[in-house]
């Protein structure tokens, strides 16, 4: 239709305007004959999420994403302009995309009667029928719905309440496609229920003026369930007239979760150097989101959103690249100590409960840090003999190393320790690798055995003996309280 050029040819074509969500069900019939996919980027959601919304959507309903923060719920919605026609006939100049066979305002109406079959066609694309808001509390009615423009109205000499005089929101300006409302308990009561007619009815009124406009709009919103307590509510009557409601979650596997964070991440860099991230290394950034959103000491209502895993690798990418231009090397590999480097993405990514609050933030990440090494650890070499590398530092050895030792230095100060390189082809290491290929396998093997407390490691992140680490001396820790026992009572008390 893009060689139409006026009404009286748009006529003749045979062109007849379906409503917003024909159209869209039509089109995702049309991906679901063909196997096409439906939300490309959407990873993990394949058996659960987006069945719903297909569902949903064959339903013609207007549906609202619960999900923590991070979750892809405004992806999702952003998605759903690929299920649009490419291209649809508007009356051009309007505000509301007007349909030219059936114009819905007052000055689209007065066009057609004047210029008739003769009149101009415009073409929207589908980028521009999509329409998002984030819900605030300062969100006005007017936002959303329209006012009045008495300045409109005295330029033109016409009365208050006449049609032209109405400055259309938000809403009407996403007729014939989809209005996204972003954090929906956010917004104001008051607002909520000036969404009432457009969903049951479709249509809107413009202050108190008997002014309707029967908008043909998809409403689709978004909200965190922490919202509901934290800072508003969705009120009920609102809630009763969105068709369906679909819950989204985190990656339900580490497979899932590695493929998501390597879609978003940014990991290639400029300047000719080269990044090669090990498995392993992505393995346990992953683990580090999996063990947070477990651990107790992590409120789980607020949840630990997907960009921690995110930003968590491209810090450690560029705590590699800044070791490799320090020396010299070509190519950029991170190393597993490198996430000690991101901690200030990881403790920002999570809200504490009480007990985390008393131990910290960073001593929080850091213990996730080791937890997660420890578990990839496990999982790589399971059933893998690794007494010949203890019992070399159970013999004196030492390492003083850094997330700072090039990789020629990891090898050649960790040539000494018998089966560490035997231990490290076993990461995965492909034979010939370069140097910092190998010193990220051997990195990995020493946290690991870290991790498993078979071998000690300093802040300075010096490798040690397990037992010479017991026999150094405790910091002393400030004595909260005292227990008494008295005999014969099992009671405890303190003073």
């Amino acid at each position: 239709m893009a060689v139409i050029h006026t009404l009286g040819e748009l006529k003749q074509s045979g062109y007849r305007a379906r409503p917003v969500k024909q159209e869209i069900r039509d089109n995702l019939v049309c991906k679901l004959r063909a196997g096409e996919p439906l939300f490309p980027g959407i990873i993990g959601y394949d058996d659960t999420v987006v069945p719903q919304l297909v569902n949903a959507i064959l339903s013609r309903h207007n549906f609202i994403l619960l999900g923590l923060r991070g979750q892809a719920k405004s992806r999702i919605l952003r998605g759903l302009v690929g299920l649009l026609d490419e291209r649809i006939p508007v009356v051009p100049g309007c505000e509301i995309h007007d349909d030219p066979t059936a114009p819905l305002c007052a000055a689209c109406r007065a066009r057609i009667a004047a210029e008739g079959d003769r009149l101009a066609i415009g073409w929207l694309h589908r980028e521009d029928r999509f329409v998002e808001k984030l819900a605030t509390p300062d969100v006005t009615i007017a936002d959303m719905v329209g006012d009045i423009d008495p300045i409109k109205a005295a330029q033109a000499g016409l009365n208050l309440s006449d049609e032209l005089t109405m400055h259309y929101g938000l809403l009407p300006r996403a007729n014939r496609g989809i209005f996204a409302v972003n954090e929906l308990p956010d917004l104001a009561g008051k607002i909520q229920v000036g969404l009432f007619n457009v969903l049951q009815e479709g249509d809107v009124q413009i202050k108190g003026y008997p002014i309707r406009l029967k908008l043909d709009v998809m409403l689709v919103f978004t909200a965190n369930p922490e919202d509901y307590t934290a800072r508003g509510k969705i009120i009920t009557p609102l809630k009763d007239r969105i068709g369906s409601e679909i819950r989204t979650h985190y990656p339900a596997t580490r497979h899932s979760a590695m493929a998501i964070t390597k879609q978003e991440a940014w990991t290639e860099r400029a300047g000719g150097m080269n990044v090669d991230i090990p498995s392993y290394v992505r393995e346990v950034v992953e683990e580090v989101a999996f063990q947070a959103r477990a651990d107790r000491k992590i409120d789980k209502r607020s949840g630990v959103s997907q960009r921690l895993p995110i930003t968590t690798l491209e810090l450690i990418v560029s705590n590699a690249e800044r070791r490799a231009l320090a020396s010299g090397e070509q190519i950029v590999v991170p190393r597993v100590t490198d996430l000690y480097a991101a901690l200030p993405s990881i403790t920002g990514k999570f809200e504490l409960e009480y007990e985390g609050e008393l131990r910290g933030a960073e001593q929080v990440a850091r213990d996730l840090i080791r937890s997660s090494v420890g578990s990839v650890f496990t999982g790589v070499f399971d059933g893998v003999d690794t007494k010949t590398v203890i019992e070399w530092f159970d013999l004196g050895g030492s390492l003083l190393l850094s997330d700072s030792t090039s990789a020629d230095e990891v090898i050649t100060e960790t040539r000494g320790v018998q089966g560490l390189r035997e231990l490290a082809e076993q990461a995965g290491l492909p034979p010939g690798a370069p140097a910092p290929m190998v010193a990220a396998a051997i990195d990995f093997v020493l946290e690991g055995l870290c991790a498993q407390r078979k071998i000690s490691r300093s802040d300075e992140r010096g490798y040690a003996a397990a037992e010479q680490q017991r026999r150094a001396p405790r910091r002393e820790e400030p004595q909260m309280e005292e227990e008494i026992r008295i005999p014969g009572n099992k009671k405890k008390y303190y003073n």
